[in-house]
């Protein structure tokens, strides 16, 4: 099941499992923002990343004592137990609650809404965590947006780059074979806020970035004037990935990131960990915005 909305400058589509953003496209135009999702290459938009980002070490985590296999990326991502709980003329909110089924993997009573909400030129992505248990809560959260890259066929994927909002000195931080984070750098942005695109910029796989002082950034051309701007003020990490030589690219805000490669795998002391109060309610959005 698909669900869609309208306003005068966007129509988006978002699929019910996983609450997958699938459609980006211009009222006007006809234009299409997002990648196709070819399962040929990557078979997926936008999933949804909660409780975790990305991979979790040996598979599981140790929180009180016991070993929870919190999968990778977490389990939202194509789950068909979400499902759309409100929808109004200019918004979807879909919604999964604590189960016997993720207790098994995730010791938390939580109630995850996600929202996309259109505003003018603009996505904006809420999402609302709450803790229904008395003690505290951990998770991490993030999207995965994939833009369609060349977006015009005249094009080729080298005409792109991605431009900072704030002059950058930044590396990204070396993903191991199993996917964690290892100890070494690769300087990426030096005192600049320009990112080239290239069919082997992901050949080691996502660009993570720690430490960037820009908190918002544009997919741009050199041929054409369309623009698509992540704008991610409540996330402190960002990744950058690509299958290699995928028409594609994926703009990825994080409040978390995969664990490392010495982890304990002590939940409590994950990177970028997210501690809930007991019976608190935690919310952060990001937006996605369209020029032509």
């Amino acid at each position: 099941m698909k669900y869609s909305i309208e306003n005068d400058f966007l129509r988006i589509s978002v699929k019910e499992v996983g609450a997958e953003l699938c459609q980006i496209q211009s009222s006007v135009t006809g234009k299409e923002f997002m990648w196709n999702g070819d399962p040929e290459v990557w078979g997926s938009y936008a999933p949804v990343l909660f409780p975790a980002i990305g991979a979790i070490k040996n598979g599981f985590v140790k929180y009180n004592g016991g070993e929870y296999k919190v999968p990778r990326h977490g389990f939202i991502r194509n789950n068909a137990n979400v499902k759309l709980i409100d929808q109004t003329t200019d918004s979807l909110t879909f919604g999964l609650k604590f189960s016997e089924e993720t207790l098994a993997i995730y010791p938390f009573r939580f109630e995850f809404r996600i929202t996309y909400q259109l505003d003018g030129n603009r996505v904006i992505v809420r999402h609302q965590i709450k803790n229904h248990d008395k003690e505290k809560m951990l998770f991490s959260l993030g999207g995965h947006p994939a833009f369609k890259c060349p977006l015009n066929e005249d094009e080729v994927y080298e005409d792109y780059y991605l431009e900072f909002e704030k002059v950058e000195n930044d590396s990204t931080w070396l993903l191991e074979k199993d996917g964690l984070v290892g100890k070494n750098t690769r300087p990426v942005l030096e005192n600049t806020n320009i990112l080239h695109l290239n069919p082997h910029l992901f050949d080691n796989d996502a660009l993570i970035f720690k430490h960037l002082k820009s908190r918002k950034v544009s997919l741009r051309s050199n041929k054409s004037s369309q623009v698509v701007t992540v704008h991610y003020q409540d996330f402190p990490y960002l990744g950058i990935w690509a299958k290699p030589n995928a028409h594609f690219v994926c703009i990825e805000p994080w409040l978390g990131i995969a664990d490392n490669a010495d982890s304990d795998q002590d939940f409590n002391t994950k990177e970028g960990i997210i501690k809930l109060a007991g019976g608190a309610e935690f919310e952060a959005e990001f937006l996605i915005e369209v020029s032509e």
